[in-house]
């Protein structure tokens, strides 16, 4: 029978898990190729912020920095928790609801098998140190530099740096806490 004259009780629920599995997949990889290019974004603008700062001769203009960075960062880490989240939906829901209509031990082996090499912590660890470094350590970098440069523009400007330098911590503690493998 031509799948356009089926009906809605021909669908079959390996057919309906198949088609979720896709979907999933599907945002994961659009997830992926979003949350990766934030971080060459995030490159660009710190790299015009200085620039614009050291041509100017304004530290203040570092100021930019940690809104920009934060904004950057928490949907960096948004989209890698739901890349994540997605992930574990497959491994622990989706997989062995298939698995068991389709009478066998497991579907999908990749979803669990790339996760189990013996360097996956180190390169969690390394990809933490990357996300730090960009979306934490050069904001405070800059708040340093501004800091230092003695002339702070006044107290609203000081406090505000202040205020950025609370929510980059924040943002930190945050990629630090979403940081930890999941299984």
């Amino acid at each position: 029978m031509p799948e356009s004259s089926q009906s809605p009780a021909d669908v079959t629920l390996g057919q309906l898990l198949l088609a979720e599995y896709t979907v999933l997949k599907d945002e994961q990889k659009t997830r992926i190729g979003f949350r990766d290019n934030l971080l060459y974004v995030t490159l660009t603008v710190v790299a015009a912020v200085i620039a614009a700062a050291v041509q100017a001769g304004r530290p203040a203009m570092l100021l930019a920095l940690p809104p920009v960075c934060v904004v950057l960062g928490w949907t960096y880490l948004v989209n890698d928790e739901k890349i994540s989240a997605i992930g574990a939906y497959v491994r622990g829901e989706l997989g062995p609801r298939l698995a068991q209509l389709a009478g066998t031990q497991t579907s999908f082996g990749w979803e669990v098998a790339h996760r189990s090499d013996a360097r996956r912590r180190s390169r969690k660890a390394v990809q933490l140190a990357v996300d730090l470094l960009a979306f934490c350590l050069v904001p405070l970098a800059g708040l340093t530099v501004y800091w230092g440069a003695g002339d702070t523009g006044g107290a609203g400007l000081l406090v505000f740096s202040v205020v950025e330098a609370l929510a980059v911590a924040g943002l930190a503690a945050q990629m630090v806490a979403y940081s930890r493998p999941s299984t």
